[in-house]
């Protein structure tokens, strides 16, 4: 494998302005390894409970994902149910049953240690280090995600764990939150300051932001006609990002400027459709397409 993740994998209830889904497939590492799984290899480390459906785990496998780290223990998948009928970009959480996540402990195989790309998604950074931890050597690239709950409970930890990776993806009120920064690229710099290479601002319908040391990029998002369900966009957008790395095998500042617009394609793709419905059914063609015609919305000529 290429890249491993490491993060939840749940079952959604969901309602937006384009209707309601009960039960549907969800979970940072869902939508992280089939978005990245159309650029590379990807394995997957989680927690499922024993009413995971088995179709749900052949469409992993469908996708060439390595599901070997997928930790299946008794009682319920974890749960999350929330709506999005206010602001389509926040969802208000109605319920969260932590269920079997809540015992989480990540095992790493030899394989999954010697992984060269790791994205560390959206769990408590203790656990985050702990994978960090048990990698066999530094990986070519290490990448985490964090959110509000994180940045108020386990700082310290978060703290820690920024020091030791080379990017962050994290969204535009959290870096504010996280910094004490009321102007993004400031917030940007400021989490620069704490250790990694490159800061990835998630800015919803306002795409995204790219900030390094030298240099920084902003990616629009796909000016999407209908959205349905934004659940699992800012993983999609991790998971393309992450993919298209581990496929060019740089980090330089024109592959991230790239990577950017590779992930905001995915998700994109993610917001047309309820849960992992859209993105697991890609094509090739249609990735490449759309990723075209982000290059023609930000075409233009200079000034003479």
């Amino acid at each position: 494998m290429e890249i491993l993740v490491v993060g939840s994998i749940a079952y959604d209830s969901v309602e937006t302005p384009a209707g309601k889904r009960e039960s549907q497939l969800g979970g940072s590492a869902s939508y992280f390894s089939v978005s990245a799984s159309y650029f590379t290899k990807v394995g997957m480390i989680g927690v499922i409970g024993s009413d995971f459906d088995t179709n749900d785990k052949l469409m992993f496998e469908e996708h060439d994902i390595d599901t070997s780290g997928l930790i299946h223990a008794n009682g319920k998948t974890f749960r999350w149910s929330g709506a999005y009928m206010e602001d389509i970009n926040n969802a208000v959480t109605i319920d969260t049953q932590l269920n079997v996540f809540s015992n989480f402990e990540p095992v790493l195989s030899d394989a999954h240690a010697n992984a060269p790309y790791l994205f560390l998604a959206n769990i408590d950074p203790k656990l985050q280090l702990k994978v960090l931890d048990s990698m066999n050597g530094r990986p070519n690239m290490v990448a985490n995600d964090t959110m509000n709950l994180w940045i108020e409970i386990a700082r310290p930890s978060l703290l820690e764990l920024i020091r030791n990776v080379d990017s962050i993806f994290i969204n535009e009120e959290e870096a504010k939150q996280l910094t004490g920064k009321d102007h993004l690229p400031d917030a940007a710099n400021a989490i620069l300051e704490l250790g990694p290479e490159s800061t990835v601002i998630k800015r919803g319908e306002y795409g995204a932001s790219v900030f390094g040391d030298d240099f920084s990029f902003a990616a629009p998002a796909y000016p999407i006609t209908r959205v349905v369900d934004p659940t699992g966009a800012g993983d999609c957008f991790a998971g393309g990002f992450m993919g298209y790395l581990a496929s060019i095998g740089k980090k330089d500042q024109d592959t991230l400027r790239t990577a950017a617009i590779v992930g905001s394609t995915m998700a994109s793709f993610a917001c047309e459709d309820f849960g992992i419905d859209r993105i697991k059914n890609l094509t090739q063609i249609e990735i490449k397409d759309r990723f075209n015609r982000f290059i023609d919305l930000t075409r233009f000529k200079p000034l003479t």
